[in-house]
């Protein structure tokens, strides 16, 4: 199996790994601004965009990773968004010579809520396993509608969302259902406490998946991680304020 990677720009490597549903042309509206100080490895995971999925894998977290990490340039800037922070905060536990910085955006090692911690309504991700069942295209577009809620340019995101999403091909049916799997299962909050590289944490004020009270819990835990919340931002806020996400990333990494 192949992964599918995008490369652009030139300096020090940038991987940038996209969330749930989507594929790495989300990463289209930043790449320009960001191209010009790096040399940007946009990751198709497998089953999203144009990475096949296998058939008959063992889908879990450390699969996808040990995936990812067979593209990963020898050392580099490791950054995921959502579900793809997951994926990359798994590559920085297990390959942590190969992460010179890990880099979560609107992502949670636990993105269930649970007792004493905030998170997505586990009836929510119900609703999209049996969402999944029935029309694809209708589970995508709820989820893309969740994603901008809050933010100040929501339907534009939308727009900007769907127009990225069409230019690769569809998700693999297994891979949307099993990436629901995962957001529901994983808790990498312990695990977290092995990782004292440097990790930087990126949110939205408004995100309806990640919610901002999450933050003052990670800070907490991981006093050697710094946190930043993007005011008037969702769950994108690379894709609602490109230039202020690329600024402020670009001043925060090592």
């Amino acid at each position: 199996m192949s992964i599918t990677v995008e490369l652009t720009g030139k300096g020090p490597d940038l991987v940038l790994l996209h969330g749930w549903g989507m594929n790495s042309a989300v990463w289209h509206g930043v790449a320009p601004l960001l191209a010009n100080h790096y040399r940007l490895h946009l990751v198709d995971l497998p089953g999203f965009g144009a990475s096949a999925l296998p058939d008959g894998v063992d889908y879990s977290l450390e699969w996808l990773a040990e995936e990812v990490v067979k593209v990963l340039p020898e050392r580099t800037i490791l950054l995921g968004w959502s579900l793809g922070g997951l994926v990359a905060s798994q590559i920085a536990l297990t390959h942590p010579q190969r992460v010179q910085q890990l880099i979560t955006v609107a992502s949670s090692p636990c993105f269930l809520a649970r007792e004493g911690w905030p998170g997505i309504a586990p009836k929510v991700l119900d609703g999209f396993q049996q969402m999944l069942k029935g029309d694809f295209n209708q589970t995508i577009e709820r989820f893309l509608a969740i994603q901008a809620m809050g933010s100040e340019h929501a339907r534009d995101d939308i727009r900007q969302l769907r127009r990225w999403l069409a230019e690769r091909p569809a998700p693999s049916p297994v891979a949307l259902a099993e990436g629901l799997r995962l957001l529901a299962e994983v808790d990498l909050r312990a695990a977290m406490d092995n990782w004292q590289g440097s990790w930087l944490r990126l949110y939205g004020r408004l995100d309806a998946l990640v919610p901002r009270a999450v933050v003052p819990l990670l800070d907490a835990r991981f006093p050697h991680s710094s946190s930043l919340v993007f005011e008037k931002a969702s769950h994108a806020p690379f894709i609602s304020h490109p230039e202020e996400f690329c600024r402020r990333l670009g001043a925060m990494i090592d």
